[in-house]
């Protein structure tokens, strides 16, 4: 587990003299150690380096592959949810809003574009606000602040792509817009 984590250099190092991060990674192992059936972790990876959390995750996924145990992660970081576990559950303010497989949340939640156009001018946000209804008649604005304006665009809405971005561009032309981007929810967006 040490040479799994990159610990071998810390072994002789009292706990308290640890960085965070390292810290972090010795409680991890230690939770690992027995080879426990059901392991709870909380926010394993915070204070962790790229790497470190790479290799948490392996060894997440070594300890529980074919085997019959059970790891339950709370995180709020859902690239690190999708790249090491098979289901979700998502509480806000502490209801439980979802649980099941994170394809079956994309696809419930995340069936739309989000659209974000920066402004030079800032005075023409309201007719920019109606020119992308007119163009994208079920858009939502998610956000506005002071030069960017974020919408969420129904997927019919937007398709086909060719001609949304016709259109975007042409309201480039005519806002002023200094930049847009289009594209679909990130997980952390759904």
């Amino acid at each position: 587990i040490a040479k799994a984590l990159d610990l071998q250099k810390h072994l002789e190092t009292p706990a308290r003299r640890l960085s965070a991060g390292e810290a972090r990674k010795l409680s991890f192992a230690l939770s690992v150690l027995g080879d426990p059936t059901v392991m709870l972790w909380d926010e394993p990876s915070v204070s962790m380096d790229l790497k470190g959390q790479r290799r948490m995750r392996k060894v997440i996924q070594a300890a529980v592959k074919g085997k019959e145990r059970a790891a339950i992660l709370s995180t709020h970081n859902l690239e690190e949810a999708a790249a090491m576990c098979d289901r979700v559950a998502i509480l806000v303010s502490g209801q439980l809003r979802y649980i099941g497989y994170l394809e079956d949340l994309k696809r419930k939640f995340g069936m739309s574009y989000h659209l974000e156009l920066k402004m030079m001018d800032m005075g023409q946000s309201n007719a920019l606000h109606a020119e992308i209804l007119r163009l994208f008649p079920h858009a939502a604005r998610q956000e506005r602040m002071t030069s960017l304006l974020i919408y969420k665009i129904p997927m019919e809405d937007a398709l086909p792509l060719s001609q949304s971005f016709s259109k975007l561009e042409a309201a480039k032309q005519n806002f002023r817009l200094e930049e847009y981007s289009l594209s679909l929810h990130t997980l952390q967006q759904v």
